[in-house]
């Protein structure tokens, strides 16, 4: 296929913008037309990959990094995804087989802790991998982590002893056995084989059970035959809670891991930037029982054990686990079982989640409905008709349809008639309660009057309720009409005797509080929209709560109580990256008050509710250079060199980064570490082809340490590889001068014979330099 530079590089760039906006599906559809450009390239493909993890689509991104692992065999990073999403897809054998080539290749580039982290992957993947096992002992011994070493040598004798290699499996326990001579455990080993007895099996690491949870949730999924669901609401909402659940298992082994992995003292200060929002709450002496019992849910449900899965549920929660996910899956399970007061409760908790909303208002309806409350089964039923009636409507339509939807529930909490309730029920749980509910409510509003001629909107419900609200609809139409006149006063007085008639139809007050806010008089209008929020807040209404929380925000910038009611609602409802940004705001209002304490520990929960939505990473990367900044402000350097390692592990090509982590080190007299970070740099550079962005960042950096001898060696090398001998000898032209200054006799002779080795013009003037050096030694 024909490659056009700049159209492929448009469609990229257009496709970074909108992953950098959060919009997905716009990103993967740039990132697709840049690969009809160029179908082999590896960022595209890569990119891809990325924003179909963000729609959920991981058979499409495992697709993507598949094709990347070809094209680029050398990168590590393609398989390392592979393993993951065919961990999380539950294709146990695949991932650890990609684990494993992944770990291979960072070993290759010198990135040990990468490495680590895939062998171990596969180990938790496949307890008797002995290539895994055996790697993991050698680098452990070449480390000095005697303890660790020890431990892979007799897993790696263990799966030897499995396979029918005896001889080698008694290596391997020798060598644990050299390492601590007085290992107890190594000692019982060789006890058992000496007998000829078997040894332990390989423990499966902290964790291991997850993806064949993960696994067994995919086999409840029902295929589905065209984009229209395949699932009623309540299942449908019931697969996204067991999914979430499944997804919760990774994400407590990975902290639970990484917290036993870090010293004791460095976890506190650590746990606060890296814990999950949905497991915040648990202590971390909790999280095994914790696990154990999340693991037995899934477990318990696929096999329709609903009372075993819903007491195991409520202990994972009782240990902390908050989520919406929870509630209403455990909502639904007391369903299942009759247990309907305790159903009710976990689903009035779960409703305000727009992912369970819909699920959780029909649940809701059933239970009242069983439960002989006719007047609050046919309210639940309303309001889930609202639901889905706006999930159908056309996106401009939609504020004034639920303004609509308001007037009706307004009216039908004054409704008395029990037949009418209980025929408003029969009717939306015919509707709603069947996997074509979509086209059941699109046929209904095609009977709508003034559907074909574009005739006045009108919600669905009126074809199911009767609404004794035309006083005040016409009310509303004329208080338009006076506003639009500039009639302000007279208008308000209408509003006034319109509320005389439902004083707690919420849209007459926000058209009040609009009134006000053309009068300019800003602080009525601030308290009236405050009090708009808290009701729709209180009804479970969050979406309208936060319309009004915002516009509270609009009006009043600077109030902190404000800002940070909106974040929570926006947490509530989730819809975590529009309360990121708030966090952002919150952060920048604390920033210019000077107040960089409190501005940096918001940007760390902004951090936080990214981890536990799993937004781009670039997004996480740039919260994190906020927080260090403000380090680097505040004279914090230690806190802020780990924040800049976190950035470093998310986004190895951030260059602002690794030269800040090089420069804190050197600051704080580290420079093993400094040169480290350095030398794992210039191999990913290297490793990925950038040399010349690899060439830029050495010159920059000698710029800044013209005096410190390695990193211009380094230079030196980079030169040489780049195919530029004349300027690699001028490097090595001043680093022999300065060592020979400093005293460095046997240091100036090596940088005489790298400017030999590369022939230089005046090389007869190097030599007879070379021999009277060697002279004067």
């Amino acid at each position: 296929m024909a490659n056009r530079p700049d159209a492929f590089q448009r469609a990229m760039n257009q496709g970074h913008s909108e992953a950098w906006d959060q919009n997905w599906d716009r990103a993967a559809a740039f990132y697709r037309k840049a690969l009809e450009l160029s179908d082999d390239n590896p960022q595209a493909l890569t990119s891809l990959g990325l924003a179909l993890i963000e729609l959920q689509d991981f058979e499409g991104a495992l697709r993507c990094y598949q094709k990347a692992a070809k094209v680029t065999p050398e990168d590590p990073l393609p398989l390392e995804k592979i393993a993951q999403l065919c961990e999380r897809l539950g294709s146990l054998d695949l991932a650890a087989q990609a684990a494993l080539r992944a770990a291979e290749l960072y070993l290759k580039n010198k990135d040990v802790p990468k490495a680590i982290e895939n062998w171990e992957r596969v180990t938790r993947l496949d307890p008797e991998n002995v290539q895994a096992h055996s790697r993991l002992a050698m680098v452990y011994e070449k480390m000095g982590e005697s303890s660790k070493a020890i431990v892979e040598y007799l897993a790696s004798a263990s799966a030897l002893q499995a396979g029918g290699s005896m001889e080698k499996a008694r290596l391997a326990i020798e060598q644990a056995l050299r390492i601590n001579p007085n290992s107890q455990e190594a000692e019982y080993y060789l006890s058992l084989i000496n007998d000829f007895k078997p040894l332990p099996k390989p423990a499966r690491p902290r964790g291991g059970t997850a993806p064949l949870r993960m696994s067994q949730v995919r086999q409840l999924q029902a295929p589905r035959v065209s984009d229209q669901p395949a699932l009623d609401p309540v299942s449908q909402a019931c697969q996204k809670a067991l999914t979430m659940l499944a997804g919760m298992l990774f994400e407590i082994e990975e902290e639970t891991n990484e917290a036993s992995a870090r010293p004791a003292a460095e976890r506190k200060g650590f746990q606060a930037l890296v814990s999950s929002v949905s497991v915040a709450l648990a202590k971390p002496q909790d999280r095994p029982r914790m696990l154990l019992h999340l693991s037995q849910v899934v477990d318990l449900q696929a096999r329709g054990e609903y009372g075993q899965a819903a007491d195991e549920l409520q202990r994972a929660q009782e240990l902390g686990l908050d989520h919406s996910a929870v509630s209403f899956d455990l909502g639904y399970l007391y369903a299942q079982i009759g247990r309907f007061d305790s159903a009710i409760r976990s689903l009035q908790n779960a409703v305000k989640n727009a992912d369970f909303a819909l699920g959780s208002r029909i649940l809701l309806g059933d239970m009242f409905r069983k439960k002989g409350q006719i007047r609050d089964a046919s309210f639940e039923y309303l309001q889930a008709l609202k639901l889905a009636d706006l999930q159908i409507a056309p996106i401009d339509q939609v504020d004034a349809l639920s303004q609509l939807y308001e007037l009706l529930l307004e009216s039908h909490r004054k409704q008395k008639d029990a037949q009418a309730q209980e025929r408003l029920c029969d009717n939306v749980h015919e509707m709603l309660a069947r996997a074509d509910w979509h086209e059941q409510i699109k046929r209904a509003r095609q009977q709508l009057p003034g559907f074909v001629e574009g005739g006045p909107l009108i919600p669905l419900a009126e074809v199911m309720t009767e609404s004794r609200s035309g006083q005040v609809i016409e009310s509303v139409s004329r208080i338009y009409e006076m506003m639009e006149a500039g009639l302000y006063h007279s208008a308000m007085e209408e509003a006034y005797f319109a509320l005389e008639q439902t004083p707690t139809y919420l849209p007459l007050h926000s058209l009040m509080g609009d009134m006000l806010v053309k009068k300019a008089d800003y602080e009525s209008a601030v308290a009236k929209y405050r009090v708009i929020s808290r009701a729709y807040g209180s009804r479970g209404e969050t979406q309208q709560a936060i319309q009004y929380s915002r516009k509270v925000v609009e009006l009043a910038p600077a109030d902190l109580s404000a800002r940070n009611k909106l974040i929570e609602q926006l947490i509530a409802f989730g819809q975590v990256e529009n309360a990121i940004d708030e966090y952002v705001h919150l952060a920048d209002v604390y920033y210019s008050m000077a107040d960089l304490g409190n501005a940096r520990n918001t940007f760390l929960e902004a951090y936080k509710a990214a981890q536990q939505a799993n937004v781009d990473r670039y997004l996480k990367v740039k919260l994190l250079h906020r927080i260090a900044d403000i380090d680097m402000q505040s004279l914090d350097w230690r806190q802020g060199l780990r924040i800049l390692e976190q950035i470093r592990t998310l986004q190895p090509e951030d260059e602002e980064a690794r030269l800040q982590i090089i420069q804190l080190s050197f600051r704080l007299g580290q420079e093993p570490q400094a040169l480290a970070e350095l030398d794992n740099y210039l191999a990913y550079l290297a490793g990925s082809g950038k040399n010349k962005k690899l060439l830029g960042f050495m010159e920059n950096l000698v710029s800044e340490y013209p005096q410190s001898i390695p990193v211009r060696r380094r230079f030196a090398d980079a030169l040489v590889s780049a195919g530029m001998p004349g300027e690699a000898i001028g490097q090595l032209d001043e680093i022999g001068e300065a060592l020979l200054q400093s005293g460095d006799r046997a240091g100036a002779i090596q940088a005489i014979e790298k400017i030999i080795a590369l022939s230089p013009p005046n090389q007869d003037e190097y030599l007879t330099l070379l021999a009277q050096l060697r002279q004067k030694t």
